[in-house]
């Protein structure tokens, strides 16, 4: 039997798919996030995560680890994890690539189409039905993640002092974020986030007070996720314009957990429509199918051109 391994290496957590030629699933592996580690544990950490998956995998399909192809995309920078993951799985055939890629094939379950990543940052990546490839955004928190649920947060924050010190508006946030993390002053909240105790990850969390704030008639928080919706249908529309003429149909898929919010989600789909011969629809399949996906595309030699 040709065995095909997929693997979708994320912030949270890895996933390892398992199936043979027709993409029929035959085991699934889990195993803790295998990125954003430092260099003295990077090979360790990836070793445990990566091959705990796979060996999982394995194991629930009653079979060897040995492959025709795999296909293993990675957040957070994937081409330092190649060797990495040359050494650990036995394949006649690689392709290590990034989240965004792995998304969007489960999503449009190898199709075209783009797919606009909100997680804790955000992303829009797309392939039309030649092949071709564009992305927008996905710059980092520094520079870009707008939409992102830790965008959400920061700029949820920063109503929140503008409030405090008279200069912003008053804001049911400021109590929702205060309890949230525990502290007695909006100061506190703020130099709580410089801590190891709340990095990026755990600071994105306080996105869902923004949503429960907005249902309860915050019109502060209802902005900021207009804004982001706003942001987020921005970043679509670019990866549209890269890759599809404006009269050619296009299907835009969401993953991540920033579309739980009900209205981000509505105000995205409204101005994503808007652009005409564009629907917005949630995915297919999961990341971890879509990368298995492309391993069995891989071996057959039909895979679409690199971004």
């Amino acid at each position: 039997m040709r065995l095909y391994l997929g693997i979708d290496g994320g912030q949270t957590g890895t996933t390892a798919l398992i199936g043979d030629e027709t993409g029929r699933v035959l085991g699934e592996g889990h195993a803790g996030p295998c990125n954003h580690v430092g260099a003295s544990e990077r090979r360790a950490k990836f070793f445990s995560a990566v091959g705990d998956s796979v060996r999982n995998a394995a194991q629930a399909a009653g079979l060897e680890p040995v492959f025709t192809a795999v296909c293993a995309g990675f957040s957070g920078g994937f081409e330092d994890k190649e060797a990495l993951t040359r050494e650990l799985i036995r394949a006649e055939h690689y392709r290590i690539t990034h989240d965004a890629d792995i998304a969007l094939a489960g999503a449009t379950a190898g199709g075209a189409g783009i797919i606009v990543i909100a997680g804790t940052g955000s992303i829009a990546y797309g392939r039309n039905t030649e092949g071709r490839t564009a992305r927008a955004g996905g710059w980092g928190y520094v520079f870009g993640d707008e939409g992102g649920a830790f965008d959400i947060a920061r700029q949820a924050i920063r109503a929140v002092l503008r409030a405090e010190e008279g200069w912003g508006p008053p804001t049911l946030l400021r109590d929702a974020l205060l309890q949230a993390t525990d502290s007695a002053s909006a100061n506190e909240l703020l130099h709580r986030c410089y801590t190891d105790a709340w990095p990026r990850e755990r600071a994105a969390q306080l996105a869902k007070q923004v949503d429960e704030a907005s249902i309860h008639g915050d019109r502060v928080a209802a902005t900021l996720l207009d804004n982001a919706a706003q942001e987020l249908a921005t970043i679509a529309s670019a990866a549209r314009r890269a890759l599809f003429q404006s009269d050619e149909p296009a299907r835009v898929y969401t993953i991540g957990g920033t579309w739980s919010s009900q209205r981000l989600r509505s105000r995205f789909q409204l101005l994503t429509e808007l652009l005409g011969e564009t629907t917005v629809h949630t995915p297919q399949h999961s990341p971890a199918y879509g990368a298995l996906l492309e391993a069995i595309r891989l071996e057959q030699g039909n895979h679409p051109l690199k971004m």
